[in-house]
Parts: C-alpha cells; sequence; structure tokens
C-alpha cells in the first residue's frame, strides 16, 4: 500500500511541474481514479512499481493522452507547423518535429506519440527544422538539440512564423484506446 500511496504521490507532484491543468478538460481526481492504476500497469509490471520514477510518470502521462509541456528534461513528441508568412519562397509551411537516430542504421526517425520516450533502439530525441514545399515535401534545413534552438532558428530564418514558444504535448494524439 505504500508503495502505491508513492507512486501517486510521485506523479501528481510530476504532474504539477509538467501538466497544462487549463487544457485538461476533466476533473483531474476522477480521471486518476478512473485510469492512474491500469495505465501503470501497462508501463510496468507490479513487481517494479517501487522503482516508478519520473521516466515513468512521463511514460504514464503519454499514455494517458495527458497535455505535458515540453522543456529540456521531459521529451515529448513534437510536430509543429506553421504557414510561412513570406510569399513565393518555395516553402508554403515549416515544420519542427522530434526526431532521433536509429542506432542500428542510422536512420532518422520521427519521434511520434505512439512511442515509448525512453526507447534503447533509438539514440537521443533532437528537434528537426523543415521546409514544406507545395508538393507537400519536406526539406531538411537544421537540427538542433532543444526546442529552444530550433525555434530561435525558425524566427531568423522567417521572421515572424507562428511557432508557439512552449509546445504541448497534444492529446489528440494520445495513447489512450
Amino acid at each position: 500500500m505504500r508503495v502505491v500511496m508513492t507512486i501517486a504521490n510521485r506523479f501528481e507532484q510530476w504532474s504539477c511541474e509538467h501538466i497544462e491543468f487549463a487544457s485538461f478538460p476533466l476533473v483531474w481526481s476522477y480521471f486518476l481514479e478512473e485510469k492512474f492504476g491500469e495505465t501503470c500497469l501497462g508501463v510496468m509490471l507490479p513487481t517494479e512499481l517501487d522503482k516508478f520514477d519520473d521516466k515513468d510518470c512521463l511514460r504514464v502521462a503519454l499514455r494517458l493522452g495527458l497535455p505535458v509541456i515540453l522543456d529540456d528534461k521531459v521529451p515529448i513528441p513534437v510536430d509543429e507547423t506553421a504557414p510561412n508568412p513570406n510569399a513565393g519562397t518555395g516553402f508554403r509551411e515549416f515544420r519542427i518535429q522530434t526526431v532521433h537516430n536509429s542506432l542500428e542504421d542510422g536512420d532518422v526517425v520521427p519521434f511520434v506519440a505512439d512511442e515509448e520516450p525512453i526507447d534503447e533502439e533509438y539514440g537521443a530525441i533532437y528537434f528537426g527544422l523543415y521546409g514544406v514545399g507545395e508538393d507537400d515535401k519536406l526539406e531538411h534545413i537544421a537540427d538542433r538539440k532543444t526546442y529552444g534552438e530550433v525555434f530561435n532558428l525558425a524566427q531568423k530564418l522567417t521572421p515572424g512564423i507562428a511557432f508557439p514558444s512552449k509546445p504541448i504535448f497534444s492529446p489528440r494524439r494520445s495513447f489512450q484506446k
């Protein structure tokens, strides 16, 4: 029972730092009562619950489809597209997306919502900036370690582009079934 209470308290404290409650439409306590336990057991075995940590908090939050705020400690899937405010440049819009490299072959692969945030088959998560042409084809522009760095680069290349300064994991891409 103490382990369960410790996990619940840890998740609540983690959530207060990393969840955008203003965009969460449900009653938090009822939602957790209904979904939290089952989701925890979907993330880890009951025999491992005493090792529940911040990485597990993130895994549970993503599986619950919670609006997680991006920061350097929380690797969330980001896929933001913004229209190009400058006409006639060859790109209809720009895209910032989380990516990582496959350790098997080195290929760059998007980090998307249905993946585990910590996957030993892939390297560290980073952010790619792409131009989207009229034909919807992506052209790689640059990679950066943090969202803030790629956001600043996009602002320098295209002043006034409307990317969010702090993206939030979108529940529309949640793990909820």
